[in-house]
């Protein structure tokens, strides 16, 4: 059965998410973690080294300017679970209004880095980062926690923690308290 975007937009809401699996011709699964990896807005940490190439101004971010290429860099980045029926399906999500890339360029206005989720009401639910430069990525992000504090929102999940996002702040929370989270932030 293919992937839908209703689908997908359903599943968040339940708090389960898709990704395909390179290793079984990109099959894709449903995941439901029991432990959440979420970046509290309040709980950002910008490390002094990031700070620093903040206040250089060497990027500047857009939003939404070049969704495709963002998610296929990502899959480049991370080529296991971001498969061709997901980069269709997010595409669809992105025209629907739901898909959102934050792009980090530089100098040249060339994209060096950045990120892409879904926005469901007040949450956001960020699905993959890449780089091409130091600190690209992470700078995407911070961005990103201006954008959803300037707007509002309530939840970024990241679905999973990792090393590389903890020292961002993600932390690990229960799946009730992640379903209460994600409820208030949806309703």
């Amino acid at each position: 059965m293919k992937l839908t975007a209703q689908q997908v937009l359903h599943g968040y809401t339940l708090g389960v998410f898709p990704m395909a699996h390179a290793d079984e011709n990109f099959k894709i699964y449903w995941y439901e973690p029991e432990v959440r990896g979420i970046i509290p807005l309040d709980g950002l940490k910008v490390s002094k080294s990031l700070k620093q190439t903040l206040r250089s101004k060497k990027f500047h971010f857009t939003i939404n300017q070049d969704f495709e290429k963002t998610i296929r860099s990502c899959s480049r980045n991370d080529n296991v679970w971001i498969s061709e029926e997901i980069i269709s399906v997010y595409c669809e999500l992105h025209e629907m209004g739901y898909a959102f890339s934050f792009e980090t360029r530089n100098e040249y206005d060339a994209i060096v880095g950045g990120l892409y989720g879904v926005a469901i009401g007040k949450a956001f639910f960020g699905e993959s980062m890449f780089h091409i430069e130091r600190d690209a990525s992470k700078a995407a992000l911070v961005f990103l926690v201006e954008w959803l504090k300037a707007n509002d929102f309530k939840l970024l999940d990241t679905q999973y923690t990792t090393a590389h996002l903890k020292t961002l702040g993600a932390i690990d929370i229960e799946k009730e308290a992640y379903l209460n989270l994600l409820n208030e932030a949806i309703s």
